[in-house]
């Protein structure tokens, strides 16, 4: 039924805790984050920071005028990565495992701080680097593109000449799977509680 998949990074193979960030970042006087900042809904600076539209600088720069006075930038790093969790060894050795039998792809909505942090982590922990999983890795702060946007998920079939028909992509936020689908794709939402274990792709 397909012979690609893209996969979605966060909330799929890499865990996060987005409320360990929102609640840091509470702590340090930006209370209104829930305006600025929902998976799959993101907004304002957060939004440009996504796409590459701004620097890591001006991002902590804009955070810094909402924080606390007395804010310092690695405090605003830290509230920022501290949603960032594990990378379970079993979804390793799924992705090796189907690699085997399909083209395996990554398209994240990230930036630059955020993949800094995660593949640090990941090649401390796994010992190979994160991107070696995949044949080819998306980040929407390179390409300056995101999703759920049509033309960020044209892109990407068209860089690595795939056909769209051809192609599953799975992610977490359901805004972002209904824009897969408007660009052709085949598109698998995991649902709150669920693991990308529990799809059983063969």
């Amino acid at each position: 039924m397909f012979q690609n998949i893209i996969f979605d990074l966060g909330g799929v193979l890499l865990n996060l805790d987005t409320a360990k960030t929102r609640n840091s970042f509470i702590s340090l006087g930006i209370t209104h984050i829930d305006e600025l900042f929902r998976i799959g809904h993101a907004g304002s600076f957060f939004k440009d920071y996504e796409v590459g539209a701004i620097s890591d600088e001006q991002f902590v720069d804009e955070a810094l005028k909402l924080a606390r006075p007395g804010t310092t930038r690695q405090a605003i790093i830290d509230a920022w990565n501290a949603m960032l969790l594990d990378f379970p060894a079993e979804r390793v050795a799924l992705l090796q495992q189907l690699k085997t039998r399909y083209r395996v792809f990554l398209f994240s909505n990230t930036n630059s701080l955020h993949l800094h942090c995660f593949q640090n982590s990941f090649r401390e922990v796994h010992g190979i680097p994160m991107d070696s999983l995949f044949e080819k890795a998306w980040y929407s702060h390179v390409i300056n593109l995101r999703k759920p946007d049509v033309a960020a998920f044209e892109f990407v079939v068209k860089e690595s000449g795939l056909h769209a028909a051809d192609t599953l992509f799975i992610d977490d936020a359901l805004v972002n799977v209904e824009g897969a689908r408007a660009a052709g794709l085949q598109a698998v939402h995991l649902e709150p509680g669920k693991s990308i274990m529990d799809l059983n792709i063969e």
